[in-house]
């Protein structure tokens, strides 16, 4: 007699189902195996048989206790990140910007509005509470506004931190996120001594560029980025500069432009990012927005796209290559997004300029809209303990797990999906909602479709593809 293991499963083309475990594990079958598997008459003599015993779905005796230690094992390494907790930490040195974005999710002020700034004793009682978190790597990454335009915080909390290092055992790394509209040679010139990674954005080509990220003084945001993208990687090295896209429904049916671009300037790959409902972009919604399935088949051409490129050079998508390290690979990946519990505040959390502390950057940019739901605390007036082991954020963890979230629950991508609270809570008024049918769902169980469907499909030179992209191997097959 056979035992089944717990598992979720979803309809695929060509009369096949796909099976997903609770560690992750996929397979597909036939119809008719899986009508077999379900009513307990699968026998040893199925093809099947001995992979779905192998992946943890069907164990052969009730005493056997070695398949549950071994599924046990498999979801411990994907909830890995559970025992790192918080070592991405965000602080927003300022709200001020030297350009206003049409789809701003922060809602960014004016270039003299100094009543924004982050002052130097809050930025280093920001410090003190990130050295109390148990996690052993921390990772400080600098947001605004623009953080340039405040340079003597930045320039204060690197020294101020590197400092605290040097009585602690923790790894530390920093991140500027930069427009690079302004930075200057000395910045560069810091940066590039004390291994600051530069993030930066860009959206595609000029015209595209231009019209999604405006100055506040002067005509042409990519002349000026263009000239301080080779300047920054002048300096601080190539292998350290990076950029972002944010798809509006300027560019949604531009996607193949703006990878060409990313390819002239020689990135070495892209993330196409849809569009978050806060700030500016709620506000412009009607002419910034788009309908989530439009995304999806958009995405997926583009996705196409970038797999035609890799026969010949090496660009991953890196949103793709996250979904892909989930279904793939046992182990846990750093993407907030897809987590269970969500990595807000377990992964990551942000620091306001005034000290207030978020639990993600969306639950910040819901407050900078009016809606302080998710504050934490203060850096200036509550203990570490308080802020991180509240009841605040444990309301929010406890929320926040796809296997009891409703359709979530029996969905074939649970294993590798995630919910988000604070968008479920701007769209629905709770944190906890019936997923199916919002723009959350819709994107990911419409690329979970297409890329299953390509793994049931692919060719060797496509498995070579996904592997490096999740290798980030450089190399190019000679039959690829």
């Amino acid at each position: 007699m056979n035992y089944l293991l717990p598992f979720q499963f979803r309809y695929h083309p060509n009369s096949r189902v796909l099976l997903v475990n609770e560690c992750g594990d996929y397979l597909f079958v036939s119809q008719k195996t899986f009508e077999e598997l379900i009513s307990g008459r699968i026998a040893q003599d199925n093809t099947s048989y001995f992979d779905l015993q192998s992946r943890l779905f069907l164990r052969s005796s009730e005493e056997d206790v070695f398949a549950i230690q071994k599924a046990a094992a498999k979801y411990r390494s994907r909830k890995a990140y559970l025992r790192d907790f918080t070592s991405l930490h965000m602080m927003v040195v300022t709200l001020r910007c030297n350009q206003r974005c049409e789809y701003c999710q922060v809602s960014c002020a004016e270039q003299d509005a100094h009543k924004y700034d982050m002052s130097l004793p809050t930025a280093y009682k920001i410090v003190d509470a990130i050295f109390e978190s148990p996690s052993n790597t921390v990772k400080i990454e600098f947001q605004g506004g623009e953080p340039t335009l405040h340079w003597d915080v930045v320039k204060g909390t690197v020294l101020y931190a590197k400092g605290k290092q040097k009585d602690s055992d923790k790894a530390l790394s920093f991140v500027l996120c930069t427009n690079l509209i302004g930075i200057t040679k000395e910045q560069l010139a810091f940066c590039r001594d004390h291994n600051i990674c530069i993030s930066t954005s860009l959206d595609g080509p000029k015209a595209l560029h231009d019209k999604n990220r405006i100055l506040r003084v002067g005509d042409s945001s990519y002349n000026l980025f263009i000239r301080n993208l080779a300047l920054a990687r002048e300096i601080v090295g190539e292998e350290s500069v990076d950029a972002l896209m944010t798809t509006t429904a300027l560019s949604l049916r531009e996607l193949q432009t703006v990878v060409d671009e990313y390819i002239t300037l020689g990135f070495n790959g892209i993330f196409i990012r849809a569009l978050n409902p806060y700030g500016f972009a709620a506000e412009k919604a009607d002419l910034l927005g788009y309908d989530m399935h439009t995304f999806v088949e958009l995405y997926i051409a583009a996705l196409k796209y970038i797999f035609a490129i890799n026969k010949e050079r090496f660009f991953p998508e890196y949103f793709a290559t996250v979904l892909l390290s989930r279904i793939l690979t046992p182990f846990s990946t750093g993407f907030v997004d897809l987590q269970s519990p969500a990595g807000a505040g377990i992964s990551g959390a942000i620091y306001d300029y005034d000290g207030s502390v978020y639990p993600s950057d969306e639950a910040r940019m819901l407050a900078r809209m009016g809606d302080s739901y998710f504050n934490l605390g203060n850096v200036h007036r509550d203990p570490y303990r308080a802020i991180f082991r509240g009841e605040k954020l444990r309301g929010i963890i406890r929320d926040a797990c796809v296997e009891v979230t409703p359709s979530c629950a029996y969905c074939a991508y649970q294993a590798y999906c995630g919910t988000d609270p604070v968008r479920n809570y701007l769209e629905s008024g709770h944190e906890v909602r019936k997923m199916e049918g919002t723009p959350f769902c819709i994107k990911h169980k419409g690329i979970f479709d297409y890329l299953f469907s390509m793994l049931a499909d692919m060719s060797e030179a496509d498995e070579n593809i996904i592997w490096r992209w999740i290798n980030r191997s450089f190399t190019v097959e000679s039959n690829a």
